[in-house]
């Protein structure tokens, strides 16, 4: 593309300028310079400043001929290092790095007036603009060097002001002189060699730069004054902000005016197509600038994910302007003096964010009414098929928690939505508390009607949450049901568990109830009385129970093939008659060679319960008397494989009438005991029966 830049012969040479090479700046430039902020997060923002400076060059040479903005031209042109230095092959798809901007504009140039105004430090000529001298210092955190070009018309004639601009000399005047009358007007501001870290955070690419660059200036774009044409230019590559600002747009923008406390305001709502910006936001503009932009996530009720309107998906964004906020911008181009509340005093008078929020916030509720609706909706949805099918603890105490705070994003996957929930139910159990704390007891004064009413909403409150609890807790016996559907049936590679797999769900292996909480044992898929016990073992040698003298060392061989030939063993904290031994022996889903005594678990559990009675004795040591006639209870998890439903008619046991199991007792001296050998099929069926009115009133398939 050809450059724009053209100038006539210079009248007089730099050197003729000497006496006017030092600006007004330099006693108080480095100063300005060490305390003024720029995060390396925001190194676009001398850029943003030199086209802001830019338009509004360019409105004050379209005020002066008459015409509009849209006439005239800026180019942003992205500089990189030379690609030989860095030994990089010109093509190949790689580029150099980016080193500087030169920006372009034909508006109205270095006048006497706009010198003037940029050598001086908090000159206020243009302070309605927003104009107060950060932009240059911005130029120089980010460069080493700013260059200067700018052909301008004044008073009749054609003139050329070339300076630079540096921490060191400050303001250095190369020309100021008459050039020929057919030369080009246009003012040129190079950023020469960005520093390190500016440079490395400066997004690569001239689109990425272009929606930056757009994103700040978009207020230009939207208000009825009109923007000059702005190109960003890499190479041979051109972006037309014009061009992204309609792909960008989902609709046209609305302006909406308001008063605060007598102060003016105004708003302009504007619609986003959804993958043009990620997150809904409010702008707070001084003079055209963008000085800060908060997300409205969690101040709108369902501003969350993006919006849908009859044009497709959209994000939100509102600019809002006003002297107000011109007058109380810091300076830095990052902050207002404006407090986040007001102080009781002055509250009739002064504005503070909070008033501004107050505010704003319905206006933008108003302007997004029915996408929101939608959107609240859906998030009643999201929540309610979530609570139903995965998360019915939180039924109860959904009535409790505000509607805003379950009006999440649609989108959300189920862990966020369950963090977020299990968040709502912390603040709903920690509300509760306190309200109890202040329950108990008549307030002055108060009716006893009313005192009743409370105290009943209390109740109601407390009943939801323990309802919550229980839900919970069924919950997590769904899942175990579920997870032991899962593990008796073969996998991929057409193989079945292996019997720690089981033993797993139901009580961890090598603990005892000393080791484990009461929560981590399942054993109610067994027997729901085995919940209530005094000693659990599990994959333990006998002899290292407190609960007998024992000194067999029986258990299983550690190889996973053996590892539940020993039993769990349960014994009840009961005195007396009631008291009772229960063995539990877990064999692997569909193993067959049950053939003979040794391999036989009916005969293996019975060994084990003789031993146990044995050397029965409490847990502090003392002997249980008649320990042989404590009621024994064996439990055999196996499936009903030809072997083993042989051993059982060995056993002389009945089968069940649903042909899941067996079951009889051994009368014979040592054992007196109720055996029952249950298939995993009938233990799910059991389990699953015996859970089925808890699971249906939770909304829990029953499976």
């Amino acid at each position: 593309m050809e450059h724009l830049i053209e100038y006539g012969r210079a009248v007089r040479s730099p050197v003729d300028q000497q006496d006017l090479s030092a600006g007004p700046m330099e006693s108080l430039l480095k100063g300005r310079l060490r305390n003024t902020p720029l995060p390396y997060s925001r190194s676009l923002t001398p850029v943003f400043e030199a086209v802001v400076n830019s338009i509004q060059a360019i409105e004050d040479q379209a005020a002066a001929r008459g015409n509009s903005c849209g006439e005239y031209r800026i180019e942003v042109h992205m500089v990189r290092s030379d690609v030989d230095e860095l030994g990089l092959p010109e093509t190949g798809g790689i580029k150099a790095p980016i080193v500087g901007f030169e920006i372009t504009d034909n508006g109205i140039g270095f006048t006497k007036e706009n010198w003037e105004s940029f050598g001086l430090l908090d000159n206020i000529s243009k302070a309605d603009r927003g104009c107060r001298g950060i932009g240059r210092l911005t130029w120089l955190k980010a460069s080493e060097k700013v260059e200067v070009d700018s052909v301008y018309h004044e008073d009749g004639e054609v003139r050329r002001r070339s300076f630079t601009f540096d921490p060191e000399s400050s303001i250095s005047l190369k020309a100021d002189d008459s050039v020929n009358s057919t030369t080009r007007q246009l003012t040129v501001v190079r950023l020469k060699n960005l520093r390190t870290n500016y440079a490395k955070t400066i997004p690569k690419s001239a689109d990425k730069i272009a929606v930056e660059i757009l994103e700040h200036c978009l207020w230009y774009f939207v208000r009825d004054f009109g923007v000059p044409k702005i190109f960003v230019i890499d190479g041979d590559e051109q972006v037309d902000l014009d061009d992204l600002f309609d792909q960008h747009m989902h609709s046209s923008s609305e302006v909406e005016e308001f008063e605060i406390k007598s102060q003016s305001f105004e708003v302009t709502h504007v619609k986003f197509r959804a993958s043009a910006q990620k997150r809904h936001q409010l702008n707070f503009c001084a003079a055209g600038r963008v000085v800060r932009s908060d997300s409205l996530r969690d101040k709108v009720v369902g501003l969350r994910s993006a919006l849908a309107d009859d044009d497709g998906l959209f994000t939100y964004s509102g600019y809002l302007t006003g002297k107000f906020l011109n007058e109380r911008d810091t300076g830095q181009r990052n902050a207002f003096n404006i407090d986040d509340t007001t102080p009781e005093l002055i509250a009739d008078s002064e504005i503070s964010f909070e008033d501004i929020w107050a505010e704003i916030l319905p206006r933008i509720g108003e302007f997004l009414k029915e996408p929101l609706e939608n959107n609240i909706a859906a998030a009643r949805e999201r929540v309610h098929t979530f609570v139903s099918s995965e998360a019915p603890r939180y039924k109860p105490i959904l009535k409790h928690i505000p509607a805003e705070d379950l009006a999440v994003d649609p989108c959300i996957s189920d862990a966020k939505l369950d963090e977020h929930l299990n968040k709502q139910m912390f603040k709903v159990e920690q509300r509760i508390r306190g309200e109890g704390r202040e329950i108990l007891g008549l307030k002055d004064a108060e009716n006893p009607e009313v005192y009743l009413e409370r105290v009943q909403d209390y109740m109601q409150s407390v009943s939801d949450l323990k309802k919550s609890d229980l839900a919970d807790y069924m919950m997590h016996r769904r899942t175990i049901i579920d997870l032991l559907e899962k593990a008796i049936q073969k996998d991929d590679d057409g193989k079945f568990s292996r019997e720690d797999m089981i033993h797993q769900l139901i009580v961890p292996m090598r603990t005892t109830s000393e080791d484990i909480e009461y929560s981590a044992n399942n054993l109610w898929l067994v027997d729901e009385r085995l919940a209530f016990h005094d000693y659990l073992a599990s994959d333990k040698p006998l002899k290292s129970y407190p609960t007998t003298d024992s000194v067999s060392s029986d258990r299983p061989d550690i190889a996973v093939s053996q590892v539940f030939n020993n039993p769990l063993a349960v014994s009840e904290n009961v005195i007396g008659e009631h008291a009772s031994i229960t063995v539990v022996e877990i064999k692997r889903p569909m193993r067959s060679g049950y053939s003979n005594a040794i391999d036989d678990p009916i005969e293996q559990a019975l060994s084990y319960l003789r031993k146990l009675r044995q050397g029965a004795a409490t847990k502090s040591g003392r002997p249980i008397p008649n320990a042989a006639s404590i009621p024994g209870f064996i439990y055999v998890l196996a499936d009903l494989t030809t072997s083993l439903t042989e051993r059982c008619k060995f056993h002389q046991l009945t089968p069940t009438s649903d042909a899941l199991g067996y079951f009889g007792y051994h009368s014979g001296e040592g054992y007196k005991a109720y055996i029952q050998v249950i298939s995993f099929d009938g233990l799910i069926k059991s389990a699953k029966e015996r859970h089925r009115m808890f699971f249906d009133k939770l909304g829990l398939p029953a499976g």
